[in-house]
């Protein structure tokens, strides 16, 4: 008798060919569905799930290998007599090999408007316990959910070794995919009931690639994404060597800078997770000298990000830098041409935005921190002027721009800015007026004008010696959320020094 396979698989890339070779190998085949008609039609012969079971696919298919008769070939300890005989006693197969993957569930979510009902009917229940059933009992079963595995499998069913170790492995990959496959399903439930926050929460992040290392050479490291259509591990590169630990975490650091001017033309500049230099401008080319201005010692060895496509004189501007880096929603040709004569950069295309409703997730030891993502926009229009004087409508301006590049920056920060550009930029300060101190420092060792400048800050002044510090610097106004039990001290500061300073009433940290 041979040996018997069962194949049903939503994803058939790859299927007739492995069906094919398994044939040739003396290996019989049963199969439902949508499987059994595509090898039939590709010339295979193949029984029917109902054939075997003696038990027709019922329900709109619902029930067709729920049965005692798939189960109990695929549980059945080969080593135990009384295994044998009792699956023997009810004329009931073994199986010795199963090929399942899932209904798409995870594809079905992600479409826009996608009815209840419609996701329901994508949830597999015998696809699952078939996995379960096989990968148990590995010792016997070789079980396949990844058709990337089947040359693999094809080699070890040649093989004259124990294959024992390797089907312990696919049996791995089998509970690793249907608890990432329950945890989509938990997820969009979730979501469908508003609960933000459920009592239990999976994450079905999958490996995409391993890395040389962590942050540092000592630290072992990997990339897992969550197969989203968009995010970083949706983006393509187009050269360069292969992303690190650390240009991974300063391209998240590039794309949230740039999140909130979706619809201008920005650019990002990105060193050690927080940016050196963010600037709008009228070409890709103009936000990126822009951004170099601010801080063009620390751009070395950076990310760059822009929010719009670059073009040919963006691109050669940016080849004059050492850059690890540059993202941007598409390049054209030429500067794809330009780019890739530096043959150690990384160019990566295609939308990094993150899902809409996505969590922001924050390892600690021994768990996770788990909040909404900061917001890419705001409503200034209900700031509130706190001073004796309003804005001037270019102050505003030169606000809105401040108020917006000051999220991606690290607390405790204050950035300087004029033009829809970033002069100074003072990040992951102690103290709010060191961070004050280190925005006016770095501009004017750039040789950056200050006065006149508009001032964020991420967070309110406890008191008012930041006020201080920035009027020094010839600062006219002040975006800041206000909130503090000083309020009243840091804005007569700001009315001694003929400032305009508004309370947006939100805080920005970025931790």
């Amino acid at each position: 008798m041979s040996r018997l396979a069962l194949l049903s698989v939503s994803d058939k890339s790859g299927l007739i060919d492995f069906a094919r070779a398994l044939t040739e190998r003396g290996w019989g085949l049963v199969s439902t569905g949508g499987t059994a008609r595509a090898l039939r039609d590709a010339g295979l012969a193949v029984r029917d799930i109902s054939e075997l079971t003696g038990f027709p696919e019922m329900l709109d298919g619902r029930v067709k290998t729920l049965h005692p008769v798939v189960h109990g070939g695929l549980l059945a300890r080969r080593d135990l007599a009384a295994h044998r005989d009792a699956i023997a006693a009810h004329q009931i197969a073994p199986i010795d090999l199963v090929v399942v993957n899932l209904y798409p569930f995870r594809e079905t979510v992600a479409k826009p408007n996608v009815h209840p009902d419609e996701a329901i009917e994508q949830i597999d229940i015998g696809g699952p316990s078939m996995l379960r059933s096989a990968a148990k009992n590995h010792a016997s079963v070789t079980v396949v959910v990844d058709p990337a595995d089947y040359g693999a499998v094809l080699a070890s069913l040649d093989a004259t070794e124990d294959q024992l170790p390797f089907r312990r492995r696919l049996a791995a990959r089998v509970f690793e995919h249907t608890a990432a496959y329950d945890a989509a399903i938990a997820a969009w439930f979730a979501q469908e009931r508003g609960d933000r926050f459920p009592e239990q929460i999976a994450l079905p992040f999958r490996l995409k690639q391993t890395l040389r290392y962590g942050e540092n050479p000592t630290q072992r490291a990997a990339f897992y994404t969550d197969g989203a259509p968009t995010g970083i591990g949706a983006l393509v590169q187009h050269g360069g060597k292969e992303l690190s630990f650390n240009n991974l975490l300063d391209l998240e650091g590039a794309l949230l800078a740039t999140d909130p001017f979706v619809g201008e033309t920005a650019c990002a500049i990105v060193k050690h997770t927080t940016p050196c230099g963010l600037a709008t401008g009228h070409t890709a080319a103009e936000a990126y000298q822009k951004a170099l201005a601010c801080d063009p010692v620390s751009a070395f060895g950076s990310v760059i990000a822009f929010s719009v496509p670059v073009d040919e004189a963006a691109a050669k501007l940016v080849s004059t830098l050492f850059v690890e880096c540059v993202v941007a929603p598409s390049f054209t040709a030429e500067a794809l041409a330009v780019l890739s004569e530096k043959k150690n950069l990384r160019v990566l295309s295609g939308s990094a935005h993150a899902a809409p409703g996505a969590l922001d997730l924050k390892a600690v030891r021994g768990g996770v921190l788990v909040q909404d993502r900061a917001p890419t926009s705001w409503d200034h229009l209900s700031w509130q002027v706190v001073t004796s004087r309003a804005p001037s409508a270019a102050e505003r301006t030169d606000l809105l721009f401040a108020w917006r590049a000051v999220a991606s920056v690290k607390s405790n920060a204050i950035v300087l800015a004029r033009d829809g550009a970033t002069i100074g930029i003072g990040a992951g300060q102690m103290s709010r007026v060191d961070a004050a101190f280190v925005a006016v420092h770095k501009a004017t060792t750039i040789g950056h004008a200050t006065p006149g400048a508009a001032l964020g800050s991420d967070a309110f002044f406890p008191f008012r010696d930041g006020i201080d510090q920035a009027a020094a610097a010839g600062v006219t106004a002040i975006v800041q959320p206000g909130g503090s039990v000083k309020d009243a001290e840091v804005i007569g500061a700001a009315n001694e020094h003929g400032m305009a300073m508004v309370f947006t009433g939100v805080r920005s940290f970025r931790h």
